[in-house]
């Protein structure tokens, strides 16, 4: 019987609530547009020769749900009569997961299908024009850049196929081009390599008398794109008449080598940094950025980041076993209005939930917990947010090194290679326009976290039985890098038409840049090769020996019987011609906002700050992630009564039944930049630590990572704030004795519209990892019990420069939060003993809003009154009004609550450090606090203060 398409529609039965149609009813609303009903089905295009009772069995079967779902085939479901009808499908070649595990659902049936297509369809009811529904289908429900929409009409059944890929062998004519050629070559081919690298380049192959290959070009411009090389921090900077040779070498990497932790196993050298854990396991942390990809399809985005950030523990010395995921994003309001939306950039709440989304499905479906993470919003990310994600591995203690042996085969395991993330690398490496959309859309990466979840389990069994003697993952750059890296002492020869394709039709070039995820490469001895090939093939998942390290030092590619590439590997890793930059800074000058009499105290502003969307809740995101899975949890990211206060860190016990713990982290506050890069770069080193702190950790064996997300580094006040963040993490990091053991950066974040250049603001994410010897002497920020004494750990200064208080009037300040690092280290130290002494009930560290905010969460989330008076607060005799005391963001604070009992002990732990006995926990159910002057500047409900805080993200 030949094959024909079936169209099945399933929906939700109609006396039940639809969610999916509800949602897109809301989103419809924040457009400004009414759809007084939104119905929402799933589609499959079914290609099959089964006949209609075996297409029957499948919607029925498998594709519906009986109980709260109706199947059709070759029908609509759903056809209101006044209805209007937006279909969604996925262009020709973007990676749909759901297809193929439709696919093996049919043969699990027993029956066959050669193709499944998915689609959305959207029935809305109410007066909508065609313009409307156009906007609504691009802003809300399809992303053009990998979709594409049917308005009143069904997507055609039959979808075109890639035509047979024809081999030719295109050189790149660059011997004879002109400067100009050259730079019109390196945007137009999405190089994005400078024309003194494309000059190089040029006198490379004048050298060799041969102009390259596309492919041999290509794989130089991955291996110099400044994602992989980090052009800008190992450049020479000329600053205030210093000559930095090298900025990452001469600081986060200088500090590190100068602490010499024991404890720290590998740095700098390896796919993620890894420090001592057990006498069985160390532990492997990393934290990428996905932003650029993010930027244009947040979800496949987010997800093939969290993807790709699992892959490289994974990827860590013989790999280890991924247990945690921590996220931190960056976006514009997601109430900005659509008008205020530049050109090219999607709403930012239609980012913010794409993000979400793609991080919850990919971890969850990986079962892995996420368990730490933070959300910034400044309307500077609306072109390009920042999405910052992280993994946590445990390795066996012997198996953090590898080495590729000559003549060892390269295999390539996991996911099929497609067209999806080609020019990942240097698209990245880019800034974005108001074209990005379009030009780039072949730089999305789309992941299947279930292919990625087998590859892991399979890996991991290879690991042990010794079947492979290195690994690394395929990230931006694809084989090119992967292959590249691995191979890049003994050189590599690769066939590339071994490689398995998704579909048919990439050329040579494309298969070798691909980014497509889910793939690692191993370099497997001869004589392991059948038996690791039939360990794959047991488990279902794909694994091909594509070439073989050779000793020769050189990258070679063959297309079938032709060689496609035959280039030095010590060009590529060592060609790049290091870049010369100019840095200048200057501190700018903001207007002071002017303090006005306040009669009604600041309830009003206190209110307002927690329903900022910065120190608002974030439980609409905590909740879709599943942070108990693995059953590590210690401290949980919601804590309190009600399990919904913001927890300062997150703590796992990985190795049960053994007490002992890892705590995570984070610091960020990019407003900081706009006054001091360097005080910055500083607090978000302290508000990392201040968090360990906080729970319980302790600075003893306490790493931490960088991801510095920057503007446009041409520009040299630009690399002037990056060189200031610099040398502020060399400064706080070496006082605090804490190591940087890995880290990323991301450059030139800026968006380009028709109206000018929307640059992020300079931002400096610190992750902190540590081990805490004992998870169960953990405290929580919750308060505990009335009559307790509470404690403000630290000085208070005159600091509302970049506060959230100054934010409340549009102001930016000047006296920015500084540290003083040698007296936080005294506090951090004295306050980590005495909580292990027992001495603490709860503890809160202070950051975005300072003193009120701390203590408005502590009470809610603990369910208990809290009472406060200032005047015992104050220690600097520079503070002089409430409102200082109240909402400046001074660094190294903690709020600390005391058993009256342990007062005078906890006191004697504290001898030589700021401290003040400030107030009490009551019973009453307000937040109360006393002015300088005697009279109350602060008398709220604990219930309006938490609702302030959900309202915002309650989504």
């Amino acid at each position: 019987m030949s094959e024909k398409v079936y169209r099945i529609e399933v929906a939700t039965r109609p006396e039940l609530a639809d969610p999916a149609g509800l949602a897109a009813k809301g989103d419809i609303a924040d457009l400004g547009l009414v759809a007084t009903d939104v119905k929402f089905v799933r589609v499959y295009l079914v290609r099959t020769s089964e006949p209609p009772k075996n297409v029957k069995r499948i919607a029925e079967e498998l594709l519906g749900d009986p109980i709260a779902e109706v199947v059709a085939v070759g029908k609509h479901i759903i056809a209101p009569a006044d209805a209007s009808v937006i279909e969604v499908i996925r262009k020709p070649g973007v990676m749909d997961p759901t297809e193929a595990s439709t696919l093996k659902g049919i043969s699990d049936l027993g029956l066959k299908a050669s193709e499944v297509h998915t689609a959305r369809r959207y029935l809305l009811t109410g007066k909508l024009s065609k313009d409307e529904l156009a906007l609504i289908a691009e802003k809300l429900l399809a992303n053009p850049s990998i979709e594409e929409y049917y308005i009143n009409s069904d997507c055609p059944l039959d979808r075109p196929h890639a035509a047979p890929y024809r081999f030719k062998l295109i050189p790149v004519a660059i011997r004879e081009m002109s400067d100009e050629q050259l730079a019109v070559l390196a945007i137009k081919g999405q190089l994005y390599l400078s024309l003194t690298e494309m000059q190089a380049i040029r006198a490379f192959f004048r050298k060799l008398k041969r102009d390259p290959t596309d492919v041999e070009l290509e794989s130089v411009a991955q291996t110099w794109s400044e994602h992989c090389v980090h052009k800008t921090f190992k450049g020479i900077i000329e600053y205030e008449g210093e000559t930095i040779d090298n900025l990452l070498k001469c600081t986060v990497a200088r500090v590190t080598k100068e602490l010499k932790k024991s404890w720290c196993v590998s740095v700098f050298k390896d796919n993620a940094g890894v420090i001592k854990f057990s006498p069985k396991n160390h532990v492997c942390f990393k934290v990428e950025t996905h932003n650029h990809p993010s930027a244009i399809e947040p979800y496949g985005g987010s997800g093939t980041g969290i993807g790709g950030v699992i892959r490289d523990p994974l990827g860590t010395g013989m790999g280890a076993k991924p247990i945690a995921n921590t996220d931190v994003f960056c976006f514009g309001r997601p109430d900005m209005k659509a008008s205020d939306v530049p050109k090219g950039a999607l709403h930012p709440k239609r980012v913010m939930k794409g993000v979400v989304a793609g991080v919850r499905d990919y971890g969850n479906r990986m079962g892995i917990p996420t368990v730490n993470g933070a959300l910034y919003f400044d309307d500077r990310f609306v072109g390009n947010p920042l999405v910052y994600a992280g993994n946590v591995g445990l390795i066996p203690v012997g198996m953090e090194d590898k080495a590729v042996g000559k003549g060892d085969l390269v295999v390539v395991v996991g996911g099929r290679t497609g067209r999806d993330g080609i020019h990942g690398a240097t698209f990245s490496s880019a800034e974005l326009t108001h074209e990005s959309e379009v030009v780039s859309s072949g730089a999305v990466q789309i992941g299947n976290p279930i292919v990625e979840k087998k590859v892991t389990d399979v890996l991991l069994a290879a690991r042990d039985k010794g079947l492979y003697s290195a690994i690394t993952d395929c990230g931006a750059g694809g084989l090119s890098s992967a292959v590249g890296e691995m191979g890049a002492e003994l050189g590599a020869e690769v066939w590339l038409d071994r490689v398995p394709l998704k579909y048919q039709g990439l050329n040579y070039a494309e298969i070798w840049i691909s980014e497509a995820q889910e793939r690692m490469v191993l370099s497997v001895p001869p004589k392991k090769e059948k038996e690791l090939l039939r360990l794959f093939a047991s488990e279902n998942v794909e694994a091909v020996t594509i070439g073989r390290f050779t000793g020769t030092g050189r990258l070679v590619l063959h297309y079938g019987k032709t060689k496609v590439a035959d280039i030095e590997m010590d060009f590529l890793h060592e060609g790049c011609p290091r870049k010369h930059i100019k840095a200048v800074w200057s501190r700018p000058e903001h207007e002071e906002p002017l303090f006005e009499p306040k009669k009604s105290g600041f309830g009003g502003d206190l209110m307002a700050i927690l329903g900022n969307y910065t120190v608002a809740s974030k439980e609409w995101v905590i909740r879709q992630y599943d942070h108990e899975v693995q059953g590590a949890s210690a401290v949980k990211p919601l804590v309190g009564v009600a399990n919904d206060g913001p927890s300062d860190a997150a703590v796992i016990a990985p190795e049960p039944p053994s007490r002992r713990g890892i705590v995570l982290s984070n610091g960020l506050n990019p407003s900081y930049s706009d006054i001091d890069p360097y005080w910055m770069a500083a607090s978000a080193i302290d508000e990392a630590v201040r968090q360990v702190i906080a729970v319980g950790g302790s600075l003893r064996e306490l790493a931490i990572l960088d991801n510095f997300c920057w503007g446009n580094v041409d520009k040299p006040e630009v690399v002037g704030g990056l060189v200031r963040a610099s040398k502020a993490c060399y400064d706080i990091a070496k006082v605090y004795g804490t190591p940087f053991i890995s880290g990323k950066d991301s450059l030139n974040n800026e968006f380009r519209t028709e109206k000018g250049t929307i640059g992020i603001p300079g931002s400096l994410l610190i992750s902190a990892i540590g081990v805490i010897e004992d998870v169960t002497k953990c405290v929580t920020m919750d308060l505990k019990a009335s009559g307790d004494a509470i404690y403000l750990v630290g000085l208070t200064k005159r600091e509302l420069g970049g506060s959230q208080y100054f934010k409340l009037f549009g102001a930016i300040g000047n006296d920015v939060p500084t540290v003083d690092a040698k007296t936080a280290l005294r506090t951090f130290n004295a306050l980590s003993t005495a909580t292990s002494k027992g001495l603490v009930r709860a503890c809160h560290d202070l950051s975005e809003g300072g003193l009120a905010v701390a203590a408005a969460e502590s009470a809610f989330a603990g369910g208990l009154g809290l009472a406060l008076d200032l005047a015992k607060a104050k220690k600097d005799k520079r503070v002089t009004r409430d409102e200082e005391l109240l909402f400046s963001e001074s660094n190294s604070r903690f709020l600390v609550e005391v058993s009256p009992a342990k007062a005078r002990e906890f006191e004697k732990a504290l001898a030589g450090v700021a401290f003040a006995r400030v107030g009490a926990v009551t019973d009453s159910g307000r937040l109360v606090v006393k002015g300088l002057s005697g009279k109350h500047v602060v008398d709220e409900s604990l219930v309006d203060l938490k609702s302030a805080w959900q309202k915002p993200l309650a989504w």
